[in-house]
């Protein structure tokens, strides 16, 4: 039988150490006589962080993307949240959410002013893969997400790991999707500033469920939380819950979407192919949007008869459809 010294060694070497919750709390929570400081360099690194993604989104720079995610702070305050709710304090959890809010509506202020310095002819939903990869996220995104912010927990307990933060602040998305927002508001597009903003709340929410178990888990709750905070950390944990199942439905079904939408594209490249095959032509691109297949070709000569195609595809797709025919002419040389 071990003792409970032994016990609580063991929890030091594998769980949280509670001789770690002084610092811990310092790190996390903003209070005491430091705050005007430390506010003061969250906001700053927030809004650089803001002014580096939304050029690097409109210029379709992945690497510039990146050097924002790593110099934004969003993170820090989220999972203070998510420590707050598993230790059951109101004041802390109300005081970090509230941090949150307020960073969510300045980034997407500051993006929407930053935009207007762009011309809108420079800026593309469509052609930028940097903006159109944030507009339409997926159930993988939350699956995703929840180990970011299981991981993010994890290195927050441990001081002598904390350097590999930068990774969790790359693998996470946060300050991209909410720069995404503004330029799409300022344009306008309220389709992808919706897509966007639910691609943040998708990467809010799980960290917050992900980060809380893994603190749960650490042994944060133990150390921290009376018999008075039971109730405030069982309720927080309700409402994430409730809110992340809430926010997977959308989800599930734009990943439904994206599955269905790429099974039709290949039943119909694999149709088209067999329809050119004995031709001189040869296929560039096909897309499926809705009754319509929009197919590019290239080459020279006669074809088969269009009518056959159309035929070819109604069956494959198992509705009626439409060809929208683009053929590119080529001419072949050959040198002596």
């Amino acid at each position: 039988m071990q003792s409970s010294s032994d016990l609580r060694a063991l929890a030091r070497k594998i769980g949280f150490d509670p001789d770690y919750l002084a610092a811990f709390e310092q790190k996390l929570f903003i209070h005491g006589p430091g705050s005007a400081r430390r506010l003061t360099n969250f906001f700053v690194l927030l809004l650089l962080a803001t002014v580096i993604a939304t050029y690097g989104l409109i210029l379709n720079s992945t690497a510039t993307v990146i050097g924002a995610m790593i110099v934004a702070p969003l993170m820090g305050p989220i999972m203070a949240t998510a420590a707050a709710v598993v230790m059951g304090s109101t004041l802390r959890a109300a005081r970090s959410l509230a941090l949150v809010v307020v960073g969510v509506i300045s980034v997407i202020a500051l993006s929407m002013a930053i935009t207007w310095l762009v011309p809108d002819i420079a800026i593309s939903f469509t052609e930028n893969g940097e903006l159109a990869s944030r507009t339409t996220p997926g159930l993988v995104v939350l699956l995703t997400a929840l180990a970011s912010g299981a991981a993010g927990a994890f290195i927050t307990m441990r001081e002598e790991i904390s350097d590999s933060m930068g990774g969790v602040a790359i693998a996470i998305s946060l300050v991209p999707p909410l720069c995404v927002v503004g330029i799409a508001l300022r344009l306008g597009e309220w389709g992808p500033a919706t897509g966007a903003f639910m691609l943040f709340l998708t990467n809010f929410l799980a960290i917050l469920l992900a980060g809380g178990i893994t603190f749960v888990l650490g042994g944060l709750g133990r150390l921290a939380v009376t018999n008075d905070n039971m109730r405030v950390r069982r309720n927080g944990f309700i409402l994430v819950v409730v809110a992340t199942l809430i926010i997977a439905i959308p989800l599930s079904y734009t990943t439904f979407h994206s599955v269905a939408h790429a099974q039709e594209n290949r039943a119909a490249i694999t149709e088209i192919n067999s329809w050119l095959e004995g031709t001189t032509h040869q296929l560039i691109s096909a897309n499926v949007i809705e009754d319509v297949v929009v197919v590019t070709i290239e080459g020279y000569g006669e074809r088969r008869p269009l009518h056959d195609l159309a035929r070819r595809l109604a069956d494959a797709l198992d509705h009626p459809i439409t060809v929208d025919l683009r053929v590119v002419p080529s001419e072949v040389q050959s040198s002596e």
